[in-house]
C-alpha cells in the first residue's frame, strides 16, 4: 500500500501477508480523499478507524496532518503493526484491540471523521447496529463524518443520518452526517463521478 498525499506522500507500507485483511485499494482510497479533500481541512483532525486493519486508511490521515487517530481491530497481529508504523512514520495513532461493537458502546470520546471498513461478509445487522452505535453514543461530533466501506449486498440507504454513497466497482463507500433525517437520501453517486452539493 501506498500513501498517497501529505508529509509521506509516496512512501510505501508493506504489511505482513499473514493478516486477515482485505485493504482498501489505493485507487478506492485516493477517490475516498478526493471527496474529503472538497469538505475538510485535515489538519487537526481526530479520526476514529474502525476495522483498521494494516492501518491503511489512519496512516493516510496522519500523513495529512490528523492531529489524533484511533485505529481499532480485533487482531493483535493488525494492532502489532499498526503500532509498529505509526512508530516508524513518527503519528499518532493510538492502536486498540477489541471487537468494534463493545468498543463503540463503551466509548467516550467524540470524533471528527469516522471510517470503518469491515469484512464484505458481515451481516447487514452488524453493519446497522455499528451506524446505530455511532449517533447514539455521540460519538461523531455535529460537523462530522461517518463513512463506511462495503460491498454491493450491503443497504445503508435508509439509516438515519444517510448522505450519499459513491461507487468504486465492487466497492461502495457510504456516508453519514448529522445534516441529515432518517433515509434522507441526499445523493447517490456512481463511478467515477463527483457529489453536487
Amino acid at each position: 500500500m501506498r500513501i498517497i498525499s501529505g508529509k509521506y506522500k509516496g512512501r510505501r507500507i508493506n504489511a505482513p501477508k499473514n493478516l486477515p485483511v482485505r485493504p482498501t485499494t489505493d485507487m478506492s482510497k485516493e477517490s475516498l480523499f478526493n471527496i474529503l479533500n472538497h469538505r475538510i481541512d485535515f489538519v487537526g483532525l481526530k479520526v476514529l478507524d474502525l476495522f483498521s486493519g494494516t492501518g491503511n486508511l489512519s496512516y493516510e490521515f496522519g500523513s495529512r496532518g490528523a492531529a489524533t487517530i484511533t485505529a481499532v481491530d480485533a487482531d493483535m497481529g493488525c494492532i502489532k503493526f499498526i503500532k509498529k508504523t505509526a512508530g516508524e512514520f513518527d503519528l499518532n495513532i493510538s492502536a486498540v484491540k477489541n471487537d468494534v461493537a463493545k468498543f463503540l458502546k463503551g466509548h467516550k470520546a467524540s470524533y471528527d471523521i469516522i471510517v470503518a471498513d469491515p469484512p464484505y461478509a458481515m451481516e447487514q445487522k452488524l453493519f446497522e447496529e455499528m451506524v446505530t452505535l455511532v449517533f447514539e453514543n455521540e460519538l461523531l461530533n455535529e460537523d462530522g463524518i461517518m463513512i463506511i466501506e462495503h460491498s454491493k449486498y450491503t443497504k445503508l440507504e435508509h439509516m438515519m443520518h444517510y448522505s450519499f454513497h459513491k461507487k468504486y466497482g465492487g466497492s461502495i463507500f457510504t456516508f453519514f452526517e448529522f445534516d441529515n433525517g432518517e433515509g434522507d437520501a441526499v445523493g447517490i453517486v456512481e463511478d467515477g463521478d463527483t457529489e453536487e452539493d
